[in-house]
């Protein structure tokens, strides 16, 4: 579907500042429901069927569960499973089923349905944009109906991680063809409504197995515009926008006691996607002097007012095991020119396509201003959300395009030669396979290092930097998550306080 300081060296916005929007915010909702800004409205709502991060960001936890969860903290917990445990060899994964837990439409949630869900999932005619997470199952049984037996055919000690993923939630057969458009989960909240462009509703779920949440209504309301975005927080039609499109305004909301600013990190590493498949493309000299061609400190500060933090390689530097690579492809103008000299491109012209976030659409002309200075003209095409994955993700038909992959540690992406930017170097899917079967913590360290470090001097994308989570809230809610460990709205523990 996871990056800040106060710079801005260019774009800033013209925010209607002024005594209009002084008064307010009244509350736009009462203190059992809350009103949620997103910036992207999802191409549908089944997050077993698509990549948009925003489908996890609406139903991740609140409508779908699977049978384990990322907590705030980004640990991995218990979700529709009570409890769990593995053979010695981490090959056979016996996961408990919570008693009395019943889908949305009444009907009972039982091993039956993780059967199918895990199946479906890894099927043939599978459209999960993550297979890759249910490769490595051998087999699913429903040893009795509260108890799943999966058999793996190599030892993998991230199964339950893996399990946690938006992309392995559980659904029923009934309605698991339906899910887009009317998604049925086992979730403390059921859905209610899709007014499609404006906004998704939902309802506390009255016959939840867990807790019941402080909330009895969400409402996501979709605002793509970084103006109107800050106009809605400031007239309370918003309550809280934890992805809040425009940082620039963030000092002022931080001196406005009215609000609160949330700034954590994100799983997202925000890149200059390049289609290594494609000549010119498929040339490491060319991918380098691209990357060499970008002043990655310039992208933060124009496109994001100086939040985010510089990456070398596709891995969140907040991980352990991360690896500084920004030196590989530190800016250089002169090796930039060189090197495209040396690979006979003097007259090259490529076609960048961005998706709407503003990281994209701002970092997009910056990108294309620093490439004009290396010589690379860039013939720049703005794109809707449902173009992007259609024409980029799905069809590969692009040369360049920015995105933040918010998926939790998801570098084993480049193992897959039919993904969108065309790497799948047989040296590393090898080492992914090593990983896969390494349960070690030394060991798989020594084997996430070697990733990044092949992807880094491959120059498969332009690493350009880490997204923060920067967020803005009603003072008086509380249980938002500061953090992304996954690319979610989490509305569990939210509730409203005096």
């Amino acid at each position: 579907m996871r990056p800040i300081r106060i710079i801005a060296r260019t774009l800033v916005l013209a925010l209607p500042f002024g005594p209009a929007l002084a008064a307010g915010p009244a509350s736009a909702a009462p203190p059992d429901a809350i009103v949620i800004g997103m910036v992207l409205e999802p191409p549908n709502l089944d997050p077993t069927s698509g990549a948009a991060a925003a489908t996890d960001e609406v139903v991740y936890a609140n409508v779908f569960e699977g049978l384990t969860r990322f907590a705030a903290d980004g640990t991995v917990g218990p979700g529709l499973a009570a409890s769990w445990e593995t053979n010695e060899t981490a090959t056979v994964y016996t996961f408990h089923l919570r008693e009395g837990v019943r889908f949305h439409d009444g009907t009972t949630m039982e091993a039956d349905d993780v059967v199918f869900s895990l199946d479906r999932a890894r099927g043939p005619d599978s459209s999960n944009a993550q297979k890759a997470l249910f490769e490595g199952i051998d087999s699913v049984a429903a040893t009795d109906p509260l108890t799943v037996t999966v058999t793996l055919t190599q030892p993998d000690g991230a199964f339950p991680f893996k399990m946690a993923w938006g992309d392995a939630v559980i659904v029923a057969p009934e309605t698991a063809g339906t899910e887009a458009t009317a998604p049925v989960g086992t979730g403390p909240f059921r859905f209610d409504r899709w007014v499609h462009g404006d906004r998704v509703e939902l309802v506390r779920n009255p016959d939840y197995w867990g807790p019941a949440p402080a909330l009895a209504r969400a409402t996501f309301k979709f605002i793509p515009d970084p103006n109107a975005a800050f106009a809605a927080m400031m007239a309370g039609d918003v309550d809280a926008f934890p992805n809040f499109p425009a940082p620039e305004t963030l000092p002022q909301f931080e001196a406005d006691p009215r609000f609160k600013v949330i700034v954590g990190t994100t799983e997202g590493e925000t890149i200059l996607a390049l289609n290594n498949r494609r000549p010119p493309l498929d040339d490491i000299r060319v991918r380098e002097a691209i990357a060499h061609a970008i002043d990655r400190q310039d992208v933060i500060d124009g496109a994001m007012f100086g939040y985010g933090t510089p990456i070398g390689t596709h891995f969140a530097p907040h991980h352990p095991d991360y690896v500084d690579l920004t030196d590989l492809s530190r800016h250089d103008l002169k090796k930039a020119r060189a090197l495209l000299a040396e690979a006979g491109q003097t007259d090259l012209k490529l076609r960048l396509a961005l998706p709407p976030p503003s990281y994209a659409r701002r970092g997009g002309e910056i990108v294309a201003a620093e490439l004009r200075a290396a010589g690379i003209e860039t013939e720049i095409t703005n794109l809707e959300w449902a173009q992007w994955l259609d024409q980029v993700f799905k069809r590969h038909d692009f040369d360049l395009t920015i995105v933040s992959h918010t998926e939790p540690m998801d570098i084993g992406i480049y193992a897959r030669p039919d993904y969108y930017f065309g790497y799948g170097k047989p040296d590393f899917v090898a080492l992914m396979d090593r990983l896969a079967g390494a349960t070690a913590p030394d060991q798989r360290s020594d084997i996430l290092t070697a990733a990044q470090r092949m992807i880094a001097e491959d120059y498969v994308n332009v690493y350009l930097f880490q997204l923060a989570k920067t967020g803005v809230a009603n003072a008086k809610i509380d249980g938002l998550w500061e953090n992304a460990p996954t690319q979610a709205n989490d509305l569990t523990a939210v509730r409203w306080i005096d």
